[in-house]
């Protein structure tokens, strides 16, 4: 099962020129599943996403209105082929991330999960928490901010393990709108 990891696309008609990379719109639509860790804001953004991802598992962000909180969960939960991946927007400051992540997600948690996707901070992050729990962040593929590229993420599951997990740096100005 082939994943694309996605967040902070921070798309809003406010910048008609801004959209997301044609490379990002290909593996959108090779992905089995598409997962985004918030900052749409734009509502035409997820509706994109929903036509051309085979399956979107998503949450809203702290920059996202009423209409994506409305449409969207702070927090998705699911299965995928015995993976249990959790995504949400904000993980808190990276100092201490790993203890917070396992208290909420990791065993004995409420919500016991082997993967956990988030966004907000546009860094690219890739660690495993005392508990086990993969930690996640694709970066921005808008957004770079003090980043060296714009980035998201490809994985694959297989039996319940994620593997071939890969950053993805973005050429500048390659964006289109949905």
């Amino acid at each position: 099962m082939r994943l694309l990891l996605t967040a902070d696309t921070h798309l809003t008609p406010r910048y008609p020129n801004r959209g997301l990379p044609d490379e990002l719109w290909s593996a959108i639509g090779a992905a089995d599943v598409v997962v985004h860790a918030g900052d749409w804001m734009d509502p035409a953004l997820l509706d994109a996403f929903e036509r051309r991802a085979a399956r979107l598992v998503a949450c809203w962000g702290n920059n996202d209105g009423d209409v994506l909180r409305a449409r969207l969960p702070e927090t998705a939960v699911t299965e995928l082929d015995g993976l249990r991946l959790a995504v949400t927007h904000e993980t808190g400051a990276a100092d201490g991330r790993e203890r917070r992540c396992d208290a909420r997600f990791g065993p004995g948690s409420g919500t016991p999960v082997d993967v956990l996707v988030f966004g907000h901070s546009h860094i690219p992050w890739d660690s495993t928490t005392p508990g086990g729990v993969r930690l996640l962040n694709p970066g921005s593929p808008t957004e770079r901010r003090r980043q060296p590229a714009c980035t998201y993420m490809t994985a694959e599951v297989r039996d319940g393990t994620l593997t071939a997990v890969r950053r993805h740096d973005l050429p500048p100005a390659t964006a289109r709108r949905p």
